[in-house]
């Protein structure tokens, strides 16, 4: 990890094995990623968002399936430098309002059936933001302004401090309030959970949560 930067991704990525073609994910259908694919694509994402305008501290909102296209989304925002917002898939149309009004994201990226319902609601922001899709396969606009060719990227420089992402609290005693989550937040759960599993390098998880919320995306 670089000494100038708290990025997480750095932090990910000084921890990569040496052989990046090793396994990073792998779906039940026996589709695997490996640590380069993780790279080149979160690379090429990471400049999308860049050509579309976005620009470090930006936010972004997602609501889409879980898949491993996410975590690739997620990656990139990272890289980028912005701010990561996940919501729930259950959410009703009220809810998304809400928390986009409050969120203020520059770029939304939702499920293809979902689009009527966002671009309502974007177009009654004060700031509209741009709409993308992506499904549970991975398909939709998102990739229409990704240049494939470019496979690396300079990862943006963060303070420790800097924003990483936001997720909403459940809202039980008043309205849900955005949880502002800074790289070293997310960098010390890391890092501790690596401590205290015990994780050794041919260990493998198998993850059955959702990656809206806490647990199921910062694990």
């Amino acid at each position: 990890m670089s000494a100038d930067t708290h990025n997480l991704y750095s932090l990910f990525q000084s921890r990569f094995p040496k052989a990046r073609h090793n396994v990073f994910l792998e779906t039940p259908g026996g589709r695997a990623l490996t640590y380069q694919d993780l790279d080149r694509r979160s690379a090429a994402l990471a400049h999308a968002f860049q050509t579309v305008g976005l620009q470090k501290g930006d936010r972004l909102a997602i609501q889409v399936e879980k898949s491993p296209h996410v975590v690739l989304v997620y990656m990139a925002a990272l890289r980028a430098g912005l701010v990561y917002l996940p919501l729930n898939t259950g959410y009703r149309p009220a809810e998304l309002a809400y928390f986009l009004n409050d969120a203020e994201p520059r770029v939304i990226i939702c499920d293809p059936s979902q689009v009527s319902v966002m671009q309502d609601i974007a177009d009654g922001m004060a700031d509209r933001p741009s709409l993308y899709t992506l499904d549970a396969q991975g398909a939709g606009s998102v990739w229409d302004c990704v240049d494939d060719t470019l496979e690396s990227f300079d990862t943006v420089t963060c303070d420790a401090d800097d924003l990483a992402a936001i997720l909403y609290t459940s809202g039980t005693t008043g309205q849900p309030k955005g949880a502002m989550l800074s790289h070293r937040n997310l960098a010390s759960n890391a890092l501790t959970l690596h401590n205290y599993w015990a994780w050794q390098h041919d260990d493998v998880l198998l993850h059955a949560l959702p990656i809206f919320h806490v647990h199921g995306l910062f694990v």
